[in-house]
């Protein structure tokens, strides 16, 4: 008898659990996506490929100075970026990757992982070439660093305003950076530089003074040598930031 009202009362819980259960909501769940998907949340202590394809996304939400290395550990510094990143599209700030902040990067991502706001066709005309050869380093590497660039100046973007940033120079050959008369040392043979001419809609001050929290440790703008026309941006390991009119 014991048995069968325990067999009873079992049952009675499965019925309530499942009446119960139907009117929780799921739990949000990160879609797919056909640049890059994420298939778990991450988090600081986490390492491997998911977090360096994450560090790309939030290089640009770093700190006044700051240059997030995409080295795939999620460490104070990734975590910090991500919670500017969460902050400046208005989700819950807590620095935990999980499905909404995902969500958030599928939105801003076309299916070739750059940004919805640059392509690859205004950082590679290189002289008319059309393409990532002739650098300082290979091809497929100029296209990778240049895929950061992209990342950061969506982020200088979006804190300008989301007003638009015209790029009038990416990648450069060797050859190609000699005709224009750059910099034997140009960070724009590696695939790693930009310049944001004036038909951009913020100002050369309000772009030089926004990327200095954009990860980009070269900035050089009005009142530099060869400048008064652009902004230069780019990504090194020491910093440099010259504007002297701004």
């Amino acid at each position: 008898m014991r048995r069968r009202i325990g067999s009873l009362l079992a049952v009675l819980a499965l019925l309530v659990g499942g009446a119960v259960a139907t009117s929780v909501v799921a739990p949000a769940t990160a879609s797919a996506d056909e640049c890059y998907s994420w298939n778990r949340t991450l988090q600081r202590g986490a390492s491997g490929s998911d977090v360096r394809e994450l560090q790309i996304r939030v290089a640009g939400w770093v700190a006044s100075g700051e240059n997030l290395a995409l080295d795939g550990s999620y460490g104070p510094a990734t975590e910090a970026a991500v919670k500017r990143f969460q902050s400046g599209y208005g989700l819950a700030a807590d620095g935990v990757a999980g499905p909404n902040t995902f969500n958030k990067i599928y939105q801003l991502q076309d299916p070739d992982c750059t940004p919805i706001h640059f392509s690859h066709s205004e950082f590679n005309y290189n002289c008319g070439a059309r393409n990532y050869n002739g650098g300082k380093v290979g091809a497929a590497t100029a296209r990778e660093n240049t895929r950061r660039v992209m990342w950061q100046l969506e982020a200088l973007r979006h804190k300008l305003g989301d007003r638009p940033l015209v790029v009038t120079s990416g990648f450069r050959s060797v050859s190609c950076n000699s005709s224009v008369g750059g910099s034997s040392t140009s960070l724009h043979m590696y695939g790693t530089a930009a310049d944001l001419g004036l038909g951009s809609s913020p100002t050369q001050c309000q772009m030089y003074h926004g990327a200095k929290s954009a990860g980009f440790e070269e900035i050089l703008g009005q009142g530099y040598p060869n400048h008064n026309d652009h902004v230069h941006v780019g990504n090194k390991s020491s910093r440099f930031w010259s504007a002297p009119n701004c």
